[in-house]
This record gives C-alpha cells, sequence and structure tokens, in this order.
C-alpha cells in the first residue's frame, strides 16, 4: 500500500474538530475563564480515560448474569455495560481536573472541564470507530459530529454542572429551605449522565440486537434516541446557562477578557481545520500524483493545498498573536479600573 494512502489525516480531521468546535462554544459562554491548561488537561484525560474502560466494566461485570431474560439483558447492558463505565471515568476526570482549581474557581469552570472531558472522550471514541470503519467513514462523520461528539460533550457538562451546583449550594439559585439541594445535586453528578447515557444507547442496542426490524418497528427506537439526544444536550445548555446567568461578571476587563478568549478560540479552530485540510488535501494530491499517469490535473490542485496550509499558519499565528497582545493589554486595564 502507498504510505501516503495509510495515513489517516482527513478522518483525523473529521473526527476531532467538531469535538473541538464544540469545546470552543462551552468555553465562549465562560465569562471568567480558568487556566487553559487545566481545560486541555481535562481534554486529554478524556480521551486517555479510555484506556480504562476495561477496569471500569469488570466492577459491573457480574451483573450481567443475574437474568436469562433477553430484553432485561439489553437493558443491563445500556446501564452496566455502556454508560456506567463511561460516565464513571469521565466523571473521575472531571473531578480530578476540578480539585486542582477548587477553592479559587468559579462555577462555570467545572462545567468547561466537565465539557472538555467529554469531548476529549468522544473525539478519541469518534477516531477508533472511523477507522474501524474506512469504508463508510464520511456518513459515519456526519452523523456522529451531529449528535454523538455533542452528546458526549453534554453528559460532561451536565456532570460538572451539578458539581458546581453541589459546591455552591444557594449561591446557585437552590431555595434555602431546601436542606436536600447539595445531596440531590451530588447524587445527580454520576446519576444525571448515567440515565441519559444508557436510556440514548439502549434503542440503539435494540436496532443493533434486531437489524430485521423495518418501517415503525425501526423508526420508534431511532426517533427516541434522537429525541434523548438531542435533549440531553439542550438540558446541558440550559444548565450552562443557569450556571452564568449567576457568575456574569459586570467590569469592562471581565468582558475584555471573554472577547479575547473567543477570538483566540476562533482562530485557533480556524487555524487549525485549515493547516489540517491543506495537509490532507496535499497528501491525497501527491498520491493521485503517483497512482495516475495524467498529473496535470493534480498539477492545479496541488497549489489549493499548500495555499490552505498557509493561510492555518497564518491564523494560527493571529491566535498567539491576539494572545499575547490581549493579555498584556488587560494587564495595564485591570490596575486603572481597581
Amino acid at each position: 500500500m502507498n504510505p501516503l494512502e495509510s495515513l489517516p489525516t482527513v478522518i483525523g480531521i473529521a473526527a476531532v474538530a467538531p469535538a473541538l468546535l464544540a469545546l470552543w462554544l462551552v468555553i465562549a459562554a465562560d465569562e471568567r475563564p480558568g487556566p487553559p491548561s487545566l481545560v486541555w488537561a481535562a481534554f486529554g484525560l478524556g480521551a486517555a480515560s479510555i484506556s480504562i474502560l476495561g477496569y471500569a466494566r469488570a466492577l459491573f461485570a457480574g451483573i450481567f448474569g443475574l437474568t436469562d431474560s433477553p430484553a432485561l439483558a439489553l437493558l443491563l447492558h445500556a446501564l452496566f455495560g455502556v454508560a456506567a463505565p463511561e460516565e464513571v471515568v469521565k466523571i473521575a476526570v472531571i473531578l480530578i481536573v476540578a480539585r486542582r482549581h477548587s477553592h479559587s474557581a468559579d462555577p462555570m469552570d467545572a462545567v468547561v472541564y466537565g465539557a472538555a472531558a467529554g469531548l476529549g472522550f468522544a473525539a478519541y471514541e469518534n477516531l477508533v470507530y472511523l477507522l474501524q470503519y474506512p469504508e463508510m467513514w464520511r456518513s459515519l462523520a456526519v452523523l456522529r459530529s451531529v449528535l454523538t461528539v455533542p452528546f458526549h460533550g453534554a453528559l460532561g457538562v451536565i456532570g460538572g454542572a451539578y458539581i458546581a451546583i453541589a459546591r455552591a449550594g444557594n449561591a446557585l439559585g437552590a431555595h434555602r429551605r431546601d436542606r436536600f439541594a447539595t445531596l440531590r445535586a451530588s447524587a445527580l453528578i454520576i446519576v444525571a449522565p448515567w440515565l441519559l447515557h444508557a436510556a440514548f444507547d439502549l434503542p440503539l442496542l435494540v436496532l443493533q440486537q434486531y437489524p430485521e426490524f423495518v418501517g415503525i418497528t425501526r423508526r420508534a427506537p431511532e426517533g427516541a434516541g434522537l429525541l434523548i439526544g438531542f435533549g440531553t444536550i439542550a438540558l446541558a445548555a440550559r444548565l450552562v446557562r443557569r450556571i452564568g446567568a449567576h457568575h456574569a461578571p459586570h467590569s469592562e476587563v471581565s468582558r475584555a477578557r471573554l472577547n479575547q478568549l473567543r477570538t483566540m478560540w476562533a482562530l485557533l479552530i480556524a487555524g487549525g481545520c485549515a493547516g489540517f485540510a491543506g495537509t490532507a488535501f496535499l497528501l491525497s494530491s501527491l498520491r493521485h500524483w503517483l497512482a495516475e499517469p495524467d498529473r496535470n490535473v493534480t498539477m492545479l490542485l496541488v497549489p489549493l493545498g499548500l495555499a490552505s496550509i498557509v493561510v492555518g499558519i497564518v491564523l494560527l499565528a493571529l491566535a498567539a498573536a491576539a494572545y499575547v497582545l490581549g493579555r498584556n493589554r488587560l494587564r495595564i486595564a485591570a490596575p486603572a479600573q481597581q
């Protein structure tokens, strides 16, 4: 096989780019962003957590022998074979990262760390799926980027939001007479993502086990999966707005910092996508050059790939400049407003 053909550059873009875009949308909602190093740590640990899923699944291995009923076995598989291990490792990542910055952290930080952990997990899982089915990676990339990747990010957001609510209590709108609000929020840290994940996977497992379903029998599980998936994303967005509304600063420095962050992340996303797309296009053109005798078309298309790479480098340089210049400007402006 041609070595250029074996490089999964385009598949890598399709797997990781949706997760990074969703992460930027969550970060852009944070009025007082936490340390970027912790956000990337949560993203990386979320991706790495897939490597310990086998140990997490071993904790629930004894549950599957409790029944001989196919329907109940399918339900137990959704609850304890898929949802519980994945959510346990993701929540563990969120708690580890959030604990590093717990004393001075804004409640939105836990939400951002949750989104980063969930999206890191989704990016790695996405890459595994696309590489496992290279003959249909395009359709898989579209379907997973629209629903599955945001769904994993939403589960992380929900877990992080309930961590923030459990810590902040009344500060996030809990009724003063509700003595069980903190206890309930603490339980929902794991219970809410776990049950939502299982409810989303159950219809898909039914269709996987019974591929002969057609018509309304097939449309009903598909519709239920879509409803639960997008409903989970809507719940995550509601929690983000709720927490953000209670802790939105009003100073000019805070608003300037937020605008700087949004600009920087937009440039990073655009630059990274342009650079990777140009690289993938260039590699594909070179493969076509080596494989096809007629090279006139390739001669015309290679410059487009190079131009895309140059655009990506320029955008990444602008992102670095926006960070440095914005940081210096905020350092000057902050003492002036105190």
